[in-house]
């Protein structure tokens, strides 16, 4: 196994962290910026790419990791936490928003998750963190989340992060499901995925949802988040004060702004 074998324990209901039990020796990956705290003894050291251990040789090799980051949106770097001391110790990682932690062991997924670019938390050293590309490059491009995914490669723990209620559903042989692109976190190898345009220009203007979805076709496992990071984020943007103080300045989270603005 390359993998390193690490235990873990996760706190909270919405806003949660998961705390990550490391034996002498042992390394967790994890984005820059993820970190909540950690116990003496633990080295911490910024690392190019993406922490697979022989994911490429020499400086190509690393590179070429670094740059399928890049196109992902994420840092050309990532952190790496060991346990430098003689006994237990613990480093705790916390997610952006409000949500829920899913621990992935990939030896049960066939070495293999492809999940959105953002909802990568942390994971065992050893574990490749690469980019899975949608093969219809036109829809895709038009689909935004749906064209660039993030692939989890490895036999060992990873952890991801999604928003609001998580539930995952098991796809039989044939069987379709169709999901907002935002909504769809994660889902197994050999599930058939693509992006569609909704049909019918007045579904699509006066629906109220996106001009695309995620066709997702079984057998496989899929993980759904109930609120996108991007729909929370909108929500938010569209209550905020507007510039030169319009009505919506002036009640709901504006209006809050607006109060402690004031002087």
């Amino acid at each position: 196994m390359n993998n390193h074998d690490i235990d873990y324990k996760i706190y909270g209901d919405d806003m949660q962290f998961v705390e990550v039990e490391l034996d002498p020796g042992e390394t967790v990956i994890a984005e820059a910026g993820g970190l909540m705290m950690m116990e003496d003894g633990i080295g911490m050291e910024t690392i190019f790419g993406d922490g697979a251990s022989g994911g490429g040789s020499g400086l190509m090799g690393k590179l070429f990791s670094a740059g399928k980051r890049v196109l992902t949106g994420e840092s050309l770097f990532m952190t790496t936490f060991t346990n430098q001391g003689q006994g237990k110790k613990h480093v705790s990682f916390a997610s952006p928003y409000p949500g829920k932690i899913i621990p992935m062991d990939l030896s049960e997924y066939g070495g293999k998750i492809i999940c959105q670019k953002d909802a990568f938390l942390a994971a065992a050293k050893g574990v490749s963190v690469g980019i899975e590309f949608q093969r219809k490059i036109g829809a895709g491009f038009f689909g935004g989340e749906g064209f660039i995914m993030q692939k989890l490669e490895g036999d060992g723990l990873t952890f991801v992060h999604a928003g609001g209620t998580i539930i995952r559903k098991e796809l039989q042989p044939g069987e379709v499901l169709r999901v907002d692109t935002g909504c769809l976190v994660a889902m197994t190898s050999n599930v058939d995925y693509n992006i569609e345009m909704v049909k019918g220009v007045k579904t699509a203007l006066f629906g109220g949802e996106g001009l695309f979805f995620a066709t997702l076709r079984g057998p496989g496992s899929v993980w759904i988040q109930s609120l996108p990071f991007s729909r929370l984020a909108s929500r938010v943007f569209a209550a905020a004060p507007q510039a030169g103080g319009g009505s919506k300045g002036e009640s709901g989270i504006g209006g809050l702004f607006n109060m402690f603005s004031d002087k």
